[in-house]
């Protein structure tokens, strides 16, 4: 059984947010702590699990709401691990695919402090089960590219474009919402055919997830129209081909014809 010694940091993976996703292991570390710094994406069902006689604290950061700053959650780890809780620093997907592990993984080291990662189901392959699609297709998308399109507020998306516009690959956006349109002119510009086939999947894997197929000149404007305010993903790449074979429960076309535009193949997506 994984337990957690006192003085020590775990770095846990809380998965998409389905507390059924979680790992036995993550599970078992968070019964054993003692204190438990979490994401603002961990939900309701994975703070569950925590005993009773737990810390719970938050920490999150969501984009243009942080409630602590990294310096700041990095020392809370640290105290709370030389003052001898039992830590788990409970990450939002898989810690290590932009979750700022390296930051808290250095500042407990230079502490002397003894920690430990364990991963989690990361949102592209959450989404991808959402989907009921394969994010990769022998002989057509050989490569999966995760990407992440955060930035400073004010400032334009700055990837390598060229690198990405790869008709043989899925690439999956994280933190894309926002930049649609960013990421949708970058991979045209780069030569990425505009009817290459998109998704968009909000809340993966949650009860209330939502998906929607596009193409990428329309990006723009799916992502205005038919996202929420839940953390979303951008999937791009001729692997989105694929149908669902339960069809489709509301087609991209007509929810993008209601806001003044044609042109999506309707049996692509559903919502």
């Amino acid at each position: 059984m994984t337990a957690i010694d006192r003085g020590t940091v775990w770095l846990v993976g809380a998965g998409p947010g389905d507390p059924d996703l979680l790992t036995r292991k993550a599970e078992r570390l968070l019964q054993s702590a003692s204190v438990i710094f979490y994401d603002a994406l961990v939900g309701p069902g994975v703070l569950a699990l925590a005993p009773p006689l737990a810390r719970l604290v938050p920490v999150g950061k969501r984009s243009g709401r942080h409630s602590k700053d990294q310096k700041t959650i990095d020392a809370l780890i640290v105290e709370a691990a030389l003052a001898g809780e039992r830590v788990v620093r409970l990450k939002g997907g898989d810690p290590s695919i932009f979750g700022r592990a390296t930051e808290e993984l250095d500042a407990c080291r230079a502490a002397g402090i003894a920690v430990h990662v364990c991963p989690g189901i990361t949102a592209a392959s959450a989404a991808a089960a959402d989907l009921g699609l394969s994010l990769t297709l022998r002989g057509l998308a050989r490569r999966l590219t995760f990407v992440t399109a955060h930035t400073v507020k004010g400032q334009s998306v700055d990837l390598d474009w060229q690198a990405l516009a790869d008709p043989q690959a899925t690439l999956a956006v994280y933190m894309g919402k926002a930049a649609a349109a960013d990421v949708s002119a970058g991979l045209i510009g780069a030569g990425l055919a505009p009817d290459t086939p998109v998704a968009l999947v909000e809340n993966a894997s949650l009860p209330e997830r939502s998906t929607f197929h596009t193409r990428l000149d329309l990006l723009p404007l799916a992502a205005r129209t038919a996202l929420g305010d839940g953390p979303a993903l951008l999937l791009i790449g001729e692997a989105l081909r694929q149908r669902d074979p339960a069809g489709p429960a509301q087609s991209g076309a007509s929810v993008l014809a209601d806001a003044g535009t044609t042109g999506v193949n309707s049996s692509y997506g559903s919502r």
